[in-house]
């Protein structure tokens, strides 16, 4: 390679780094940024297989930066770009509601609370995308805790951890720290028996149905007034693996006669036989529930803001006594209400999608009919794109519907402009073509004539949709080549006059090469489609996007010796 071609690169690795690196807290992706570097840079196309090998170092050194530097050479090397991002910047910060008593906060600081029973559905993007927001418009701090203290009816998945943090990345955030519950069972355990001698909990050996009989008549159990010290020691034997399921729990003392039955003396801890699936947490056996766990945590972490679904409620109200005991000041709370996505066939909750991929009927969570964030990056759709459509919904207690059009119009916005044009024919018809130029030359990109023309070969017959084929005698517009009329079974050049699309409406088709295409297999959320497109295809590196006109873009997959397989993003 040319030395003066590996400085272009460079310097233009450099600014889409800073950029990207601006978006996502500080830190820049060397693959993120490859398709928008060969997007806006044709002539490093040739070099598509050196340029990892040297955009991997700008990035590095590009991450190595504080904010402040990464803002100062931006604007050194590409005041524009700079421009844009606080343009971009200024806009987000009015696409929600003002946090309430924010300015009252020495620092706004929310938290992502996601239980790692496996890798997210789209769903779940909800939370990241607005607290995320929230955290850059306040300058605030992010935590994700891993509320996983519940090993049996909603068991941890060990991969989900880094998947989910990988989807928070992926939607343009970084968690300012990250902890897991199953870490500090030993606070907990220290909480609860300062909770006892506070005169806050007692344990309580009715059954569940006993209890629950008593509760909704408002009456108190038998256990309800024993000693702390009798409690505490109870507590402790659940602690030490001495009682069984079911043995004890341990309560939070509330008010037994609250008009909701739900606030009645809830239960804080139980015994779990399961062993957790972290080894770290495998040993213990008492386990506190999520509304215990939660609000420890939220008070020592010093969490200012919580958002949660308005059927959470009475999370609050629950917490909110433990708060009282404890003389805490509860956090400001957002509720908001759920939200509908219709788009999928398939049911939006971890443990169904878990279910079909057992089952086989999935081939993974980055299968393109499944409702997953990793289904929707495999497909090319850009994180930031989701989070926009997101926060778009704002907070609301209404429930709100996602249109996954929403989604697809703010990813088409990121990638229209950088997306090479190609040709792909499904079901299609292969016709001999008489009298016809040798190539024909469609433009790389309608809105960019500086990127040149894809010089495709006729080579004597082509490829077009059987459902574009027009009747003997009639004609059609084959895109970059020019007309030709169906006669005698085959295909006759009859000119490149553009007037007979414009004024005669001759249809304009894709086609391909009869001989030279290269075979694809795009993977859509309906079904896996075969088709050829036309050569060159082969040269696009894994996760370069492309249209195929007329029928959508879609990401490279990956480039096997005799197939290209690609991934339906949208039309």
């Amino acid at each position: 390679m040319d030395e003066a071609v590996r400085e272009d690169i460079e310097r233009e690795a450099e600014i889409h780094a800073l950029v990207n690196a601006l978006k996502h807290d500080g830190t820049a992706d060397a693959g993120a940024i490859m398709g928008p570097l060969m997007g806006e840079n044709p002539p490093f196309r040739e070099h598509g297989g050196e340029i990892p090998e040297i955009i991997a170092p700008v990035t590095e050194q590009v991450s190595d930066l504080d904010g402040e530097g990464q803002e100062k050479r931006l604007g050194a090397i590409a005041p524009e770009r700079l421009a844009e991002l606080e343009a971009e910047a200024d806009e987000e910060q009015h696409t929600l509601p003002d946090l309430p008593n924010a300015e009252e906060s020495e620092e706004v600081r929310m938290r992502l609370a996601p239980n790692p029973n496996g890798p997210w559905h789209l769903g779940n993007a909800r939370m990241p995308a607005v607290i995320g927001t929230y955290k850059h418009r306040y300058d605030g701090w992010m935590l994700c805790r891993f509320d996983d203290t519940d090993p049996e009816t909603k068991r941890p998945d060990p991969e989900a951890y880094d998947a989910i943090l990988d989807a928070i990345s992926y939607l343009g955030f970084e968690p300012d720290e990250v902890i897991r519950a199953s870490d500090r069972l030993p606070t907990y355990y220290e909480h609860a028996r300062e909770l006892i001698d506070l005169g806050g909990a007692y344990t309580c050996s009715c059954s569940a149905e006993r209890f629950s009989e008593l509760k909704n008549a408002g009456k108190a159990c038998p256990h309800r007034e024993k000693s702390a010290s009798e409690s505490r020691a109870e507590f402790d034997a659940m602690v030490a693996g001495e009682t069984d399921p079911g043995e004890f729990v341990l309560r939070v003392r509330t008010d037994i006669t609250h008009p909701n039955p739900a606030l009645r003396d809830w239960v804080a801890f139980r015994v779990i036989d399961t062993p957790h699936p972290r080894e770290a947490a495998s040993e213990y056996r008492c386990w506190p529930l999520l509304d215990f766990q939660s609000a420890i945590d939220d008070h020592l972490t010093s969490i200012t803001h919580i958002i949660r679904g308005i059927d959470l409620q009475d999370s609050a109200k629950r917490q909110g006594f433990l708060y009282d005991y404890f003389d805490w000041e509860y956090p400001e709370v957002i509720h908001w209400g759920k939200i509908r996505i219709e788009a999928y066939d398939v049911p939006m909750s971890t443990s169904s999608i878990k279910g079909l991929i057992e089952a086989g009927d999935l081939d993974g969570w980055d299968d393109p009919r499944a409702p997953t964030l990793a289904s929707l990056r495999r497909r090319g759709i850009r994180g930031g794109a989701i989070t926009e459509a997101m926060v778009a919904l704002g907070t609301s207690t209404n429930d709100a519907d996602l249109s996954i059009s929403a989604i697809y119009a703010a990813n088409r916005e990121r990638i229209d402009e950088a997306a090479d044009r190609a040709f792909l024919v499904r079901d299609s018809i292969a016709k001999t073509v008489i009298g016809s130029p040798e190539t024909g030359e469609p433009p790389v990109h309608p809105n960019h004539t500086e990127w040149g023309v894809r010089e495709i070969p006729v080579g004597g017959a082509v490829r077009i949709e059987r459902e574009d084929l027009p009747p003997n005698g009639e004609r059609v517009w084959l895109k970059g080549l020019g007309c030709v009329r169906h006669t005698r079974d085959a295909f006759e050049f009859v000119g490149t006059d553009i007037d007979v699309v414009r004024e005669e409406e001759v249809p304009v088709v894709q086609w391909v090469p009869a001989d030279d295409a290269r075979e694809l297999l795009l993977r859509t959320p309906e079904g896996d489609h075969e088709g050829w497109a036309e050569p060159g295809i082969e040269d696009y590196p894994p996760d370069e996007v492309v249209q195929f006109e007329r029928v959508g873009f879609a990401r490279i997959d990956r480039q096997d010796e005799d197939r290209t397989v690609a991934y339906f993003t949208h039309s």
